[in-house]
């Protein structure tokens, strides 16, 4: 134990700190190295040109606690990455990582930690005495040597050179096979980079009642003003293509859907987010990848139909977070969030957004538009539905590890299959109305849950997967609205099997539906046109920039699964 106690007693000098905190303000930076696909030299760089630069901040200072503290930005940066890395496998702190801090709730982030418990071990163990050992540093009497000092200048200058060298040699040798940017590769710049798109992104969130005061959609219907007509448009949570038997999947999650009559199914449906708070906005509005700037300045599709006559309802089972979501929602004649003055631990069912609809449809209506954004799978899954309507067993692991891999797919299709009975009791309660009525479904983002030897977990990763990325959409219409719109639905039915992108053709396709006329309806987006027109698909990445499927980096493996569910669904819907 004596050689212990040595190690102890010099980690414990200020010498000894100096090396301590400069270890730990690069180790990021080192996992990075192993997590990212990177060329060599852009990986050296990212270690060899922070770590100069700490150095040489350190030499600086003759108390490295102090040195410590004023990085301390850099600390916390440090310690968020490490544990995102432990949910991820890769990628840095995200815009959206930043802007998910402000708008995810209490209860959704707990569920989150409870989760992460590892890495946050791993961040406590190395950061918290850390930050100790920087005030014990500061309170000490002894001081670093002017000698020791100016050794360590020398070094550090060396070393930045260094990194200056490797990062010019990147820059110019790279090009254009591998496009390197200090603001997208290096960390810690690339997270200081993100934090400021981050708080922009919150300003001009924060300005949208400004920006879109004025705005119209012009919007007038091109039905009889006296009939009457139901449109619902339900948003789903985290639900993902792969576990919906109605595409092929080989476990009864959807035997209720699976027997309603004019229900179409779209096989090939990708979301242009794999985040809610972009994603919601995207299908909800005119804006999508290309154009996500619409957000900034335009209403949603709520007004749209508002302009054209129809009374409009919002009902969430989400809570408020300040969002374009609730901007959106607040637009309809009635707004409501079912979990509003309930404690924050409150659990709420999606049927509980039927049975408003029902009160709704009692109170008497001419034209009606209804949103529902529902809760779907969003983990943690077991919460989705009641004990009751657990079929798949054994369901009952919250414990998010790949060893827990069969309870937890147990779960969430569990959550598929109560989202099933949700839908069905609506297309029920639509039907009975003897109206002329439609119900577009689809999700905001799917999920990864340990599926393959990657071992992803949840969404909103910097890198999507297929699993993210592939969603349901599906839409009914009742007898009336196919009979006196029958034109729309053999349409529909010939566009099922094209590529879409649900947060590009939703909005145009519930406006032709609904037979909204606006000048912002583009007919070339719409699923119930002759004239849609397939596009290349886009993901909006972290920067609010369009990307095609390739340029994100979907991997093989991803590729392969697009395959392989095609290949089922169409064995399934012969």
């Amino acid at each position: 134990m004596k050689w212990l106690n040595t190690i102890f007693h010099k980690i414990g000098t200020q010498k000894g700190l100096f090396y301590l905190f400069l270890g730990v303000l690069i180790l990021p930076n080192v996992f990075l190295f192993f997590t990212e696909s990177m060329p060599i030299l852009a990986k050296l760089v990212n270690i060899i040109l922070p770590l100069g630069v700490y150095w040489f901040v350190f030499s600086l200072i003759k108390k490295p606690g102090k040195s410590f503290w004023a990085l301390f930005l850099f600390v916390f940066f440090g310690a968020f990455q490490i544990v995102l890395l432990y949910l991820f496998g890769e990628a840095i702190i995200a815009v959206d990582m930043f802007l998910n801090l402000i708008n995810t709730n209490p209860n959704e982030a707990f569920e989150l930690l409870n989760n992460l418990w590892p890495g946050m071990v791993f961040v406590i163990i190395v950061y918290v005495p850390s930050l100790i050992l920087a005030i014990q540093s500061i309170r000490k009497k002894e001081t670093l040597s002017t000698s020791f000092l100016k050794k360590q200048r020398k070094w550090a200058l060396s070393c930045t050179l260094a990194g200056i060298a490797l990062l010019i040699a990147t820059y110019t040798t790279l090009q254009p096979q591998y496009k390197y940017e200090a603001k997208v590769n290096l960390f810690p710049v690339n997270v200081c980079y993100n934090a400021v798109l981050a708080v922009e992104r919150k300003m001009q969130v924060d300005n949208y009642y400004t920006t879109s005061e004025d705005f119209q959609f012009h919007a007038t219907t091109q039905r009889n003003p006296e009939e009457k007509e139901v449109y619902i448009f339900v948003i789903g949570e985290t639900g993902r293509a792969l576990n919906w038997s109605l595409y092929g999947y080989d476990k009864p999650t959807n035997p209720l859907l699976e027997q309603i009559d004019n229900l179409l199914v779209f096989p090939d449906a990708i979301t242009e987010s794999n985040t809610t708070h972009k994603s919601v906005p995207l299908l909800l509005s005119a804006a999508s990848a290309q154009n996500y700037s619409a957000v900034y300045k335009q209403k949603s599709i709520v007004t749209a139909f508002k302009e054209a006559g129809f009374e409009t309802l919002y009902c969430s089972n989400h809570r408020g977070n300040n969002s374009y979501i609730d901007f959106y929602a607040a637009e309809a004649d009635e707004t409501i969030y079912l979990k509003s003055g309930l404690p924050p631990t409150a659990n709420v069912y999606d049927l509980e957004l039927e049975k408003k609809v029902k009160e709704r449809l009692a109170k008497g209506y001419n034209k009606l538009f209804i949103v529902l954004h529902s809760y779907g799978s969003h983990f943690n899954y077991l919460e989705r539905y009641p004990n009751s309507d657990a079929f798949f067993h054994p369901d009952n692991e919250t414990r998010a590890t790949p060893k827990n891999k069969k309870s937890l797919h147990n779960a969430y299709d569990n959550t598929i299959r109560y989202t099933d009975m949700f839908l069905a009791r609506l297309i029920d309660t639509l039907s009975k109305e003897n109206v002329s009525s439609a119900l577009l479904y689809t999700s905001d983002h799917g999920e990864d849950i340990f599926d393959d030897k990657r071992n992803l977990f949840l969404h909103a990763s910097p890198v999507p997967s297929y699993y993210q990325l592939h969603v349901p959409f599906l839409i009914w219409m009742s007898n009336e609205y196919k009979e006196q719109n029958n034109s729309i639905f053999e349409m529909i039915k010939q566009n099922q099997k094209q590529p879409i992108s649900t947060n590009l053709n939703t909005f145009h396709t519930l406006l032709s539906i609904g037979g909204i006329n606006t000048p912002f309806l583009e007919s070339d987006y719409s699923l119930a046109t002759e004239l849609y027109n397939v596009t290349t698909r886009y993901y909006l990445n972290d920067h609010c920039k369009p990307k095609t499927l390739d340029q994100i980096g979907l991997k093989k493996l991803d590729f392969e699964m697009f395959d392989k569910m095609s290949i089922h669904y169409n064995k399934s819907s012969n």
